[in-house]
């Protein structure tokens, strides 16, 4: 009886605590970051990109066929299993261009959700970063991957490209990241996509995938589409139509998108900020 009374006590006060509104204002991100294990259960794909959580996320391998994550102590490496399918892929399709493999940085938390630090999104295990840099054919040691810089490939002061750190691994690299099924986009650097625009692409419809974007010029970001039996999950509005190499590309050259904002910064999310059902992930065993 008195276990019983613990139990329900116990219970009680983990409600209070994500559910009362003290914990309502405790940024969600400390929350997440504590969980350390999957949810339970099969995968479910909660909310958006920027504003959600997973439930039964997959972890991948410290290392694969074709691939090594980096910064193994974020324990970012988890996803869903559509995201851990897609790196083996990748990992497999530039082996066959002959490149030794892909690094892996960061995908998502045990649980989604928010982080503390690096990213407004990769909250629902549909986001994964990829370095530009190749994988070297040795395995790198554990402290290496903590210290280890992605190195930028864009000439130094500019918005170009320097063609001695992007040359056509690089260019492969991102070719077949953007080709593989399921890819909604791929977040590069501008120089990147002007200097992918300015190739004669036999088939150019995987250049509308590409979208120029800030700080990604040592890494890009690939972003899949929300699973078709993930009905939780909110989908960005598709890309635009065509490859995106005109007027749209040529404001990034301007000086317009690195103006400081003038907004007051946004306050961290909370629980009660994100969709119902990451209150039930983030208790289950």
């Amino acid at each position: 009886m008195a276990m019983t009374l613990l139990r329900i006590l116990a219970a009680a006060f983990i409600t209070i605590l994500m559910l009362g509104s003290p914990a309502s204002a405790q940024p969600a991100r400390d929350l997440f970051g504590e969980m350390h294990q999957p949810a339970a259960g099969p995968e479910m794909v909660i909310g958006s990109y920027a504003k959600g959580c997973i439930g039964g996320a997959v972890q991948l391998p410290t290392d694969g066929p074709g691939w090594q994550a980096m910064r193994l102590s974020r324990d970012r490496r988890w996803g869903s299993a559509e995201l851990v399918q897609y790196i083996e892929s990748l990992a497999q399709a530039v082996g066959q261009d002959g490149l030794p493999g892909i690094l892996v940085g960061d995908m998502g938390q045990a649980r989604g959700g928010p982080m503390a630090s690096g990213h407004a999104s990769h909250q629902i295990g549909l986001d994964v970063d990829i370095w530009l840099q190749p994988m070297p054919n040795q395995t790198i040691p554990a402290s290496e991957r903590e210290s280890l810089s992605a190195i930028s490939v864009l000439k130094a002061g500019t918005r170009e490209v320097d063609p001695a750190l992007f040359g056509e691994a690089q260019r492969l690299l991102i070719y077949r990241a953007a080709q593989l099924p399921g890819v909604a986009r791929v977040f590069v650097a501008p120089g990147i996509k002007r200097s992918l625009c300015a190739i004669n692409w036999r088939d150019r419809s995987f250049l509308g995938k590409l979208r120029p974007w800030y700080g990604h010029d040592d890494h890009f970001h690939v972003r899949l589409a929300c699973p078709a039996t993930s009905q939780s999950c909110i989908d960005q509005s598709p890309v635009p139509a065509g490859d995106g190499c005109g007027a749209d590309l040529d404001y990034w050259f301007t000086d317009a998108p690195y103006q400081p904002s003038t907004s007051p910064p946004s306050p961290p999310l909370t629980l009660a900020d994100l969709p119902n059902a990451c209150t039930a992930v983030l208790r289950a065993n």
